[in-house]
């Protein structure tokens, strides 16, 4: 979280097709919204995890970080060739990918927002969704790692400039996740190998020298999975998905949902109640409930507490996203397209 004792102020951004505008949060005065920042050009603008920093690409060679508090630019940085960009959840770095114009090229690079400072670079052939961002961070940002082959290697979040302080094995490995608050775990998915199924295992992260996982579940028939960490990092959802399903019910593959604790008490399926896809899993924000949305459409919606019991159903409907707000509010709500037009619909439950 930011280092002041309050929460920022709630701002609203506001995209156009080219350029966005940041808007004070309400109250509003005389029933309008106050502007802090009016129709700045972009083509993708992101705010830090704590809302204390507000990233702007204002193109694939521009990227500009301000102050949300105060509105001004801290940074900007002229980058060629950038494909991605990401702040770290307290605004302290931008992590950018630069398309590479040569082999080994070091064109994933960690930036100190209030210097311009370089203060980290790797090679990274290709950008994919398990990869991006390469390096992972706490939400306090004291731990950091990234995706290496075979092994995940652990830095101190704060001084880059010491290097890679750990590294913890495992073969074969192909996506991770770092638990965030706190960054105390490390969850690795290892896809199916001649026979041997597919497997997540969870990681104690400050004892990565030590590679005995604490819990693990294997899966056959997985090609790709979500992985998802509460608030308070005890438990981890996991989505595993298929590209192909066996029973030729959909042509899209098939899903299912996983449920594995750090103190082992739990390891096994979410017990969902209709056959179908996993549209979406999402732990509320004090990371005792999740709600999921699954089965054929129209879709079924139930809430979980955090040993996997039901605690209210949700009732169906057409979908496939689940939100929530800080409060606890679950928000449904689907985004589908018919005829080139789009529609968007919510629920909102208490």
């Amino acid at each position: 979280m930011a280092s002041d004792d309050h929460s920022p102020d709630l701002e609203i951004l506001v995209r156009g097709p080219e350029d966005f505008s940041l808007w004070t949060g309400p109250p509003f005065a005389n029933g309008q919204p106050g502007f802090k920042l009016e129709k700045v050009n972009c083509v993708n603008a992101k705010f830090s995890n704590d809302g204390s920093r507000l990233m702007v690409m204002k193109s694939n060679s521009v990227i500009s970080v301000y102050d949300c508090k105060s509105a001004q630019e801290i940074r900007s940085f002229e980058l060629s060739n950038v494909t991605s960009a990401i702040l770290s959840p307290c605004g302290t770095y931008l992590q950018t990918f630069q398309k590479p114009s040569a082999p080994q090229e070091k064109n994933v690079t960690l930036w100190k927002t209030e210097t311009g400072d370089r203060v980290y670079q790797h090679s990274q052939k290709n950008l994919t969704k398990p990869t991006w961002p390469a390096i992972q961070f706490s939400s306090d940002e004291a731990t950091a790692c990234r995706l290496a082959t075979n092994e995940v290697q652990f830095f101190d979040g704060r001084d880059f400039s010491k290097g890679i302080i750990s590294r913890l094995r495992v073969s074969g490995v192909a996506a991770v996740e770092l638990s965030s608050t706190p960054g105390s775990h490390i969850a690795a998915f290892v896809p199916e190998s001649k026979g041997i199924p597919a497997s997540v295992q969870i990681f104690a992260s400050g004892n990565a020298s030590q590679s005995q996982a604490i819990a693990r579940r294997n899966f056959f028939r997985c090609s790709t999975t979500q992985l998802k960490w509460n608030h308070g990092s005890t438990g981890l959802l996991v989505v595993v998905q298929s590209d192909v399903d066996k029973t030729n019910q959909s042509y899209y593959g098939e899903s299912k949902l996983c449920y594995l604790t750090t103190d082992g008490k739990h390891e096994g399926l979410v017990p969902l109640r209709k056959e179908g896809p996993v549209h979406d899993a999402q732990w509320s924000y004090s990371g005792l409930e999740f709600a999921v949305v699954y089965g054929f459409m129209p879709a079924k919606a139930t809430l979980f507490d955090k040993n996997c019991n039901p605690l209210l159903e949700l009732g169906t409907g057409p979908y496939n996203t689940i939100r929530w707000n800080p409060k606890g509010k679950c928000i449904l709500s689907c985004y589908e397209s018919e005829a080139g037009h789009y529609s968007f619909h919510i629920n909102i439950y208490m």
